[in-house]
């Protein structure tokens, strides 16, 4: 069975550095904001550009972090795609902040600026001629717009020159959901730059990956990453026991931390690597009809968290790589606007029609810095021959 992501593998390239900061963190004994995590957040400064790096304990927690940073509650909306794992949504929701879905770009599979123009005008008057919107925007005083969460899907990122431009007109933050997307550039700098805050995660089938939870905080606004530092620490003022704000226990631990210093060493390495299994996939099924390949602009280049396809005949290709060996999975089979958790804001089937159409049709194969050619050259053998047996 060939793994999906093969973190064995990686593992075994760096075992001895990794359980030499492993073995330094049991025997300083600090598990709570030890020396690692300080030493991490530089480490990934630099490696970003960014004038701050604030750790926390989960994708989940950055997320929390950055939305609280900037006060969002209740009676605001905050604007998203449907066409994510629902974390992205789900901090809105605990918040008490209302998630205002907007459709996704064919392409790219990423927030279309058009249409998030069309969402915001259509919150700001209360016209849902202009835009599919969520029940609380058309009762009362509705919502204001407070936030805009990109989600940089798969490892490409979203349009943030467009989207920054559209969000300033309202005077809105744009957030970055690079849970897929670090490492990624834009326009020549690491992506997580490319929006006023971005957020990432260090689950472990991410580009890098603790061997836990783990997440991160980015950005070059001092304010607000004193506020996260506030926030991930029970919102914690001059000291421990003066609380400025009301906060989260949202603290990376070290261990993961020691973990990710090692990972991060061969990092640069490791991502060049997913652009050489990304290119050598799309040349051997860049003549295949019927399956669309993923996106490569030249203003972007995208983290390969995920290697996604896109036919009408995934199942039945899914079905031929299964009986070959090979996993294939599907992100994502429902937008969040049809799943059970946001039935209340009311949005009907075809509301956004191409996040339901990549839903039906997208799916994932292996994708990791260890494939190697003739791994390579077998899976895309069995998608071609079972696209040909479906004409």
């Amino acid at each position: 069975m060939i793994p999906f992501i093969d973190i064995k593998a990686q593992l075994a390239r760096i075992e001895d550095d990794m359980r030499g900061r492993i073995d330094a963190v049991l025997k300083h004994a600090k598990f709570i904001m030890g020396p690692e995590v300080a030493e991490l957040e530089a480490e990934l400064a630099s490696f970003t550009g960014s004038s701050h790096c604030v750790t926390s304990a989960s994708g989940t927690d950055a997320l929390l972090l950055a939305l609280m940073a900037l006060n969002v509650g209740p009676g605001d909306a905050v604007f998203t795609t449907p066409f994510t794992f629902i974390a992205t949504a789900e901090v809105i929701s605990l918040l008490g902040a209302t998630p205002v879905f907007v459709d996704i770009e064919r392409g790219t599979y990423n927030i279309d600026p058009s249409r998030l123009d069309e969402a915001l005008r259509a919150v700001k008057e209360k016209d849902e001629s202009l835009h599919p919107l969520p029940a609380p925007a058309l009762t009362g005083g509705g919502l204001k717009p407070a936030a805009v969460i990109a989600v940089d899907l798969y490892g490409l990122p979203a349009d943030y020159k467009a989207l920054k431009a559209i969000a300033a007109q309202y005077g809105v933050p744009v957030i970055a959901d690079a849970a897929q997307s670090f490492g990624a550039e834009y326009w020549g700098r690491k992506a997580v730059r490319a929006a006023d805050i971005a957020c990432t995660s260090f689950f472990p089938a991410k580009p890098l990956g603790c061997l836990g939870d783990g997440g991160a905080v980015f950005t070059d606004n001092d304010d607000l990453a004193a506020a996260c530092r506030s926030i991930r620490l029970h919102g914690v003022g001059a000291h421990k026991y003066d609380n400025a704000r009301t906060g989260l226990n949202a603290r990376l631990d070290t261990l993961q931390a020691a973990v990710l210093l090692a990972k991060l060493k061969i990092f640069r390495d490791e991502l060049e690597k997913r652009r050489e299994v990304a290119a050598m996939y799309s040349a051997k099924l860049a003549r295949l009809e019927g399956v669309t390949l993923p996106p490569m602009p030249e203003n972007a280049a995208s983290a390969w968290a995920q290697y996604t396809l896109r036919s009408p005949n995934r199942d039945a290709i899914q079905e031929s790589l299964k009986q070959d060996g090979t996993p294939s999975v599907v992100y994502y089979p429902c937008p969040l606007h049809q799943q059970t958790a946001y039935a209340d804001l009311n949005y009907q089937p075809g509301s956004f029609p191409e996040a339901e159409a990549a839903s039906q049709e997208v799916f994932s194969i292996p994708m990791h810095p260890y494939l190697d050619e003739r791994t390579i050259g077998g899976i895309c053998q069995c998608i071609q021959q079972s696209e040909m047996q479906t004409k």
